[in-house]
């Protein structure tokens, strides 16, 4: 049974409810805008009438962290980043706190004060804490593993033009946020373009959220949802019709296809290479093999050391760019990049004050050179940027001079 409820609205400071029943337990969806005080106001009145015995928040472990606990970053195991290969899905937190920043700035309210303010108010008064959000890691792994190669690429320059963008958020963007998502809202223009990033972003979200509420009673019988307008409507449909196990359903949202440690892509390009540069040697020659083999390490190793370079990395950081590059066709599972930065990270090993002022340097590209751990990234990124264009580079003209 599901109910719009007016008075319930008017009591929320004018902020959309809907209510309904399931399994002997009363749901109270409270639809808000991430970055207004009303929203604030409709949370506390909530949580005033004392109807409630749980509260869930549109929140992941993560980001539940990062807004109750600002120093929660200073406790990351960045070298376990790196080993684990998260450190794309970390670069894309930075991106979405750097906006979240820009916002702040501009309203003058930080966005997603609601949700903490229901976190901190539950925890005050007792009550029952949900964080019925999916990890943002899996939903941005998720999102890239739907896109083909060219929307990838989109939507990785448009994260990262978004880091360092200086202009403030546009009206349009405000009000699209206030009646929708903060992610949806994050990948801008692209998100809305994209019907694949959509339906990851938003009704995945909304089963997701919807299955954790069913699956994490935790024996409430009164439950009050807090959570972005755009994903209300969604949430009460699944949270009424849904009859599948919600405890698989949360497993299967959350399910990342693992990608093969050796692409086919990978293969069939090493073995052109690696056969060509033999061929070279059985057909034109030693003189020719060297030759070949030489494009090979300057391209790849020269290419990915001064990617290095350009994230400013530690000499020996560029030189493990440079030695690991030409080595790929040996563990091509294990970027260049994870070397290059695993060294970064243990010569320049960041500090306190670095994870502290992640959220502040993360916005302008001085700050990434100048925090120790945005550093760590680019190296990492630029490194295998550099290397992914050697390969080609080099391909190319070891195609060439064997044709040649």
């Amino acid at each position: 049974m599901t109910t719009e409820s007016n008075s319930a609205a008017d009591a929320f400071a004018g902020q959309p409810v809907v209510e309904l029943e399931r399994d002997g337990v009363h749901y109270t969806l409270l639809g808000t805008a991430h970055v207004s005080r009303t929203s604030i106001d409709a949370v506390m009145a909530a949580i005033d009438t004392g109807r409630f015995d749980a509260v869930a928040v549109e929140l992941d472990e993560q980001r539940h962290k990062a807004l109750t606990h600002p120093d929660a970053l200073a406790q990351l195991d960045l070298v376990k980043v790196i080993r684990e290969r998260k450190i794309a899905p970390f670069a894309a937190n930075l991106a979405l706190a750097a906006y979240q920043r820009r916002l702040a700035e501009q309203l003058g309210i930080e966005p997603g004060a609601e949700l903490k303010a229901a976190a901190v108010e539950a925890a005050a008064r007792g009550l029952s804490l949900q964080l019925i959000d999916r990890d943002v890691g899996i939903t941005f792994r998720r999102i890239l593993q739907g896109l083909s190669w060219w929307d990838r690429m989109k939507l990785v320059g448009g994260l990262a033009g978004g880091l360092f963008a200086s202009d403030e958020v546009s009206e349009d963007d405000i009000e699209r946020l206030k009646e929708g998502d903060m992610l949806e809202s994050s990948f801008g223009e692209f998100a809305r373009d994209t019907p694949s990033l959509y339906a990851t972003l938003i009704d995945e979200r909304d089963q997701y959220m919807a299955a954790k509420l069913r699956e994490r009673s935790d024996g409430a019988t009164h439950v009050l949802a807090v959570v972005g307008a755009g994903h209300l409507k969604g949430m009460a449909r699944y949270l009424t019709e849904d009859q599948r196990e919600p405890a698989e359903l949360t497993a299967q949202l959350a399910h990342v296809v693992k990608k093969r440690n050796i692409p086919w892509i990978t293969i069939i390009l090493m073995l052109l290479i690696c056969g060509g540069i033999a061929w070279g040697y059985f057909n034109g020659g030693r003189e020719l093999g060297r030759e070949l083999l030489l494009q090979w390490v300057v391209w790849t190793g020269g290419l990915a050391g001064l990617g290095a370079l350009l994230a400013r990395g530690h000499v020996l950081s560029i030189l493990a760019a440079a030695i690991s590059a030409p080595l790929k066709p040996f563990r091509p599972g294990l970027p260049p990049g994870m070397f290059s930065a695993l060294v970064e990270v243990h010569l320049r090993k960041p500090a306190y004050p670095d994870f502290l002022a992640l959220r502040d340097d993360a916005q302008t590209l001085g700050g990434w050179y100048r925090n120790r751990v945005c550093r760590v990234v680019l190296v990492f990124l630029l490194t295998n940027i550099g290397s992914m264009i050697g390969v080609w580079v080099s391909g190319a003209a070891i195609i060439g001079k064997l044709m040649g």
